[in-house]
């Protein structure tokens, strides 16, 4: 498997997917794109997407970033992005996807200014 996808649930209102391996063009990718449907089923608003594990990644896999955080906007959700230095940043900064999702250092820091649009 090029990539796994585990959920975890950072506060009872906020949800984390952590991405391991390698977000490529490939049957794989769709993961993603189906764990972002399962929440808003579940009804999850707040989605923080952490790609600190992440080796790599395509135009496939920033188009179902994308395509994910579109689907949480029209549902009224919000999503964010943990990513630490590296070939997968680049390569979103590079597309520009730091200008659609928010990127954090941490789930702390994401996690933190959900509550803090929350509260103001």
């Amino acid at each position: 498997m090029i990539l796994d996808v585990q959920k975890k649930q950072a506060t009872p209102e906020i949800v984390v997917l952590e991405l391991h391996g390698r977000l490529l063009m490939g049957n794989d990718s769709r993961q993603v794109e189906w764990s972002i449907a399962e929440l808003l089923k579940e009804g999850a608003k707040k989605v923080v997407v952490d790609l600190r594990e992440l080796d790599a990644i395509d135009s496939t896999g920033v188009g179902i970033l994308v395509m994910c955080n579109a689907k949480l906007q029209k549902a009224g959700g919000v999503m964010r992005i943990v990513s630490s230095d590296g070939i997968v940043e680049s390569t979103l900064q590079m597309t520009h996807v730091d200008r659609i999702v928010k990127f954090f250092e941490t789930v702390e820091a994401a996690s933190e200014k959900f509550e803090a649009a929350a509260g103001g």
